[in-house]
């Protein structure tokens, strides 16, 4: 029997403080990666839900989106899983004392634009600097834009 082909489904969240941006350092099989903070859509979540608790979890900043930079899809090559990747901006609060970081995160850190497209091939994937510069390009639409069917 044939596997039935699924789209994996992810958020993940621009967030610039003072010409920085807030970005994860990450194990993968790859090795370590620099990834926005991203993740999987879960069971029952919205888009919006969705990047606020993965934000959460992976830099331990609350986020507060604000607008959707983009919708990506992206085949990776290594297993041939195809993403559909939606990218909010959006504000963060301080880091919440004592939150624990997602298992894999090594650490956060705040890299300017520069800095991320100098480390371009440790991205976790294409669409970190896709995202980046669409952003920079000022590429922004309303969460209205994001229907929710509940």
């Amino acid at each position: 029997m044939a596997r039935e082909w699924k789209a994996n489904v992810t958020v993940a969240a621009v967030v610039e403080r003072g010409g920085r941006f807030l970005v994860v350092e990450e194990e993968t099989a790859e090795g370590l990666r620099i990834n926005q903070p991203a993740g999987h859509l879960e069971a029952g979540e919205s888009l919006v839900e969705a990047v606020r608790r993965e934000t959460f979890e992976e830099t331990a900043h609350r986020f507060e989106p604000d607008a959707l930079v983009g919708i990506y899809q992206w085949r990776r090559p290594a297993d041939d899983a195809t993403y559909l990747r939606f990218t909010f901006s959006g504000v963060v609060g301080e880091a919440v004392p004592g939150a624990q970081l997602d298992t894999g995160i090594v650490r956060t850190l705040w890299l300017t634009a520069d800095e991320l497209r100098a480390c371009a091939p440790r991205h976790r994937s294409p669409l970190v600097l896709r995202s980046l510069e669409n952003w920079l390009d000022g590429r922004r639409t309303g969460l209205e834009l994001i229907g929710e069917g509940r």
